[in-house]
């Protein structure tokens, strides 16, 4: 069973779960029933993803009850806007079929847009109705971040942001850390690119794991939540087995000497596809 993290309202999040970015909505209930039958109790979607549907049924086929199921969802950049992201949130619930997520999340800031703030203060609305147990917010940098916590005076819970040994955001992690903002990664493996680094392979031979865990273990060290995704069964367990080694102060630096700041994906202080 993976460990949990706690959030500053009190809850709690697992601190690995399964990610449905990409996940094809065909075989997305499948996958999410699967997913949860090995072990898994976070199960991270989002409006774009179009495939809450199958989210949904995936929980229910699970068999599990719901209250054992951390569910997170996203506003997508095109319903930003206060009444526009209640409109959103009550969608996706409906897609779900599901009366609240657990975390709720502003899944980019826009900035050009300037209506993350507005969005923010639904999700306080519907946090305050019910809807979402938890709310963040997702790839915010620190400057997004100041602003709707001095505006609102509610600091998101959490933050998704793209975290890989070659993106380690070491600055933005430690603003979380100062506020009280659990981390969370997407694209945690980073296409790869770090596994034939020296510090991987040579964690992966003394460990006897794949370059993937060494990658995923130094994630749940550095303290962070984690969503990698599979649609394979032998994948979800790969990347569950993370809990019984761990990585040496020696291994964490040097895979820490990997950062280049280079992303896999957009940069979100320009990032507007609606």
């Amino acid at each position: 069973m993976t460990q949990m993290l706690s959030l500053s309202d009190g809850r709690q999040i697992p601190q690995l779960g399964f990610g449905l970015w990409q996940v094809p909505a065909s075989s997305t209930a499948e996958t999410t029933a699967t997913a949860l039958r090995l072990g898994y109790r976070l199960v991270d979607g989002a409006a774009i993803y179009g495939n809450e549907e199958g989210q949904g049924e995936g929980i229910r086929r699970s068999g599990l009850p719901r209250e054992d199921i951390f569910v997170t969802t996203k506003v997508w950049n095109s319903d930003q806007g206060f009444d526009k992201a209640l409109r959103a949130a009550e969608s996706s619930l409906k897609r779900l079929r599901l009366t609240h997520v657990d975390l709720l999340l502003v899944h980019w800031p826009c900035p050009s847009k300037d209506l993350y703030l507005e969005t923010w203060r639904a999700l306080i609305r519907l946090k305050e109705d019910g809807k979402a147990l938890s709310i963040g917010v997702s790839n915010f940098q620190e400057p997004h971040l100041e602003r709707i916590i001095g505006e609102t005076g509610v600091t998101p819970v959490l933050n998704q942001v793209e975290i890989n040994p070659r993106l380690q955001q070491s600055a933005l992690r430690a603003f979380h850390a100062r506020h009280g903002i659990v981390t969370q990664s997407w694209t945690p493996l980073g296409q790869g690119l770090s596994f034939d680094a020296a510090p991987v392979q040579a964690a992966a031979r003394r460990t006897g794991r794949t370059p993937a865990q060494v990658v995923l273990r130094w994630h749940i060290q550095i303290g962070a939540s984690v969503i990698p995704r599979s649609t394979r069964e032998a994948g979800l367990l790969e990347n569950l087995a993370l809990f019984d080694f761990s990585l040496t102060e020696g291994e964490m630096a040097a895979i820490a000497s990997l950062d280049t700041g280079e992303r896999c994906g957009p940069d979100p202080a320009r990032f507007e596809m609606s």
